[in-house]
């Protein structure tokens, strides 16, 4: 198996938004690597949370590379916002209503490579590593959900450990985990062959970002 960086990409989601571009500034100079930005519509997961002028002000206070997650039931209405607002990385799911089609999900991925950024394709707990086969071709990144997405804070779900084994198995680019994600849980996903490490709750309820990220890269 090909050894891959570890990345670590805080989820700003559970940072302090009400000081949002000094929370950007602290964690990057505490060692993130990106910085993970939760896009959710109410509709696909139950929880409301920004837009892209959200998305542009952190893209205006930050340095690393925008790690842009849409959790969104039709994505493929919103790639070019979201693309303009400065995401470096744009994911979509591969449950979303409006790319239930092949065709069409793969325009979207190809959408987004054509903009110049990196296109990923997430999966939620229940879905199978076998509905990603098809467009690994057309991704830089697959990110696995390690909890049901919608809210921070939850407990880390072990059986998603073989479902990362087999993508990576399959897949050769950036193969990020998402949920539950610490230092303990970390090394199991390290282990089973991500290296991409979103973590939330565990960074920025730290005393310590900077040793909150050490802790994540083993």
């Amino acid at each position: 198996m090909t050894a891959h960086r570890i990345i670590v990409a805080p989820s700003l989601l559970a940072c302090d938004f009400g000081r949002l571009a000094e929370e950007v500034r602290q964690v990057e100079a505490a060692g993130a690597d990106w910085l993970h930005v939760d896009v959710m519509d109410g509709h696909f997961v139950p929880n409301l949370t920004i837009g892209p002028a959200v998305v542009e002000a952190i893209r205006r206070s930050s340095r690393v590379p925008l790690d842009v997650h849409l959790m969104l039931d039709r994505p493929q209405e919103f790639l070019t916002p979201f693309l303009d607002a400065g995401a470096h990385y744009l994911t979509v799911h591969v449950e979303a209503e409006g790319l239930r089609t092949e065709s069409v999900l793969r325009k979207a991925l190809e959408a987004i490579r054509g903009a110049g950024a990196k296109a990923g394709l997430s999966l939620r707990p229940r879905t199978s590593a076998e509905a990603l086969q098809p467009f690994l071709d057309a991704v830089d990144l697959v990110l696995v959900m390690t909890v049901e997405p919608g809210f921070g804070g939850q407990a880390f779900m072990p059986e998603a450990m073989p479902k990362v084994r087999k993508l990576r198995e399959a897949f050769a680019g950036d193969l990020a985990v998402d949920g539950g994600i610490n230092a303990l849980t970390g090394r199991a996903c390290r282990e089973a062959g991500a290296n991409v490490l979103v973590a939330g709750t565990s960074i920025f309820r730290a005393p310590s970002y900077q040793d909150a990220i050490r802790s994540l890269r083993g």
